[in-house]
């Protein structure tokens, strides 16, 4: 089967590793001349998977049309920000029999349309899937046991998928609700800047518990209150994926959210965001405009966007888990 990857970072590459388990012919597109090369000719990307050896038989190319030719499943695994510029320019190669895989998480800032909303825009097409879950991309190079939430509504998506993914080392749980999976995939990098704020201001382990328990009942509301399927939040996309990201220092979300939480100066903070893709930053300005716009009450979003964007004190977080109702 011939699986043409969108991205080419971490999880992407990680990704390709899983596929390639299963004897597939892969080939992945990058926009960058120099992300080519690195990969061509070192077969790594230590920027992004240090000490990951990428095999000789993955191709790359900077040319999709190239990449997207007679693929039966594309995969896209780009920050939730290009997604709209990789959909406009895979629609002028797209053949309406092959199958999307969605691997980015999160909402547009301006139009609050999750990824898959934002593919449907250019590519109107039920052969899509998305895939979310507890999956640090070091570990799924690495080839320890992962699990993945992978949400659609088509029977043939959901097979290639699990004939060209699922192996020995990674496992998926199918669900109808493509819509939990993305609320899912994409809130909990917001979850995990707070849960980083609380590590940060010297907080034990009992009061992330508690946090990541109070966040679990937000996500489940907001989930049904989108149309959603509230028993998403006890998948591997929901809970699963929510514990890991919240509680690990490999979350670039969780650092962020701890640097401020340790009261680092600015100039450290901004540096951290000039150097790190921080998906729940980009995410949160989206979920909390979405959230006023469906008139969604989820307070522990106001607060954490108050905290990130307005400069609110860490310690109303302390304030606010005992006084949630």
């Amino acid at each position: 089967m011939k699986i043409c990857i969108i991205g080419t970072g971490a999880y992407g590459l990680s990704l390709s590793l899983m596929f390639n388990e299963n004897n597939n012919d892969i080939i992945m597109w990058t926009k960058f001349d120099h992300e080519l090369n690195e990969l061509s000719t070192k077969r790594s990307y230590e920027k992004v998977l240090p000490g990951v050896t990428i095999p000789e038989n993955i191709k790359f190319t900077c040319n999709m049309k190239e990449a997207v030719k007679d693929a039966d499943l594309i995969v896209i695994a780009v920050p939730a920000a290009f997604v709209d510029n990789i959909a406009s320019e895979l629609k002028n190669y797209y053949q309406e029999e092959q199958h999307i895989c969605l691997a980015s998480k999160g909402i547009e800032n301006d139009t609050c349309l999750f990824v898959n909303d934002v593919l449907q825009k250019y590519i109107q097409t039920d052969k899509v899937a998305v895939i979310s879950g507890p999956s640090f991309a070091i570990d799924i190079a690495k080839k320890v046991p992962i699990g993945l939430s992978l949400g659609t509504t088509n029977p043939k998506t959901e097979a290639i998928l699990k004939n060209s993914l699922q192996n020995q080392y990674l496992k998926l749980r199918t669900t109808h609700d493509i819509i939990g999976i993305e609320i899912c995939g994409s809130i909990k990098n917001v979850i995990a800047i707070a849960a980083g704020m609380l590590d940060g201001m010297g907080l034990p382990e009992s009061t992330q518990a508690m946090f990541i328990t109070e966040s679990l009942h937000d996500i489940k509301a907001l989930i049904k209150a989108l149309g959603g399927d509230g028993k998403t939040i006890l998948s591997f996309a929901g809970f699963g994926d929510l514990l890991l990201t919240s509680t690990s220092t490999k979350s670039r979300n969780f650092s962020f959210g701890k640097l401020i939480g340790e009261n680092q100066p600015r100039e450290v903070i901004d540096e951290y965001i000039s150097n790190t893709t921080i998906e729940g930053l980009y995410t949160l300005k989206s979920i909390h405009k979405l959230i006023k716009d469906k008139d969604v009450d989820i307070p522990i979003i106001d607060l954490i966007y108050e905290i990130v964007f307005d400069g609110h004190d860490c310690s109303n977080l302390q304030t606010f888990l005992i006084s949630k109702k």
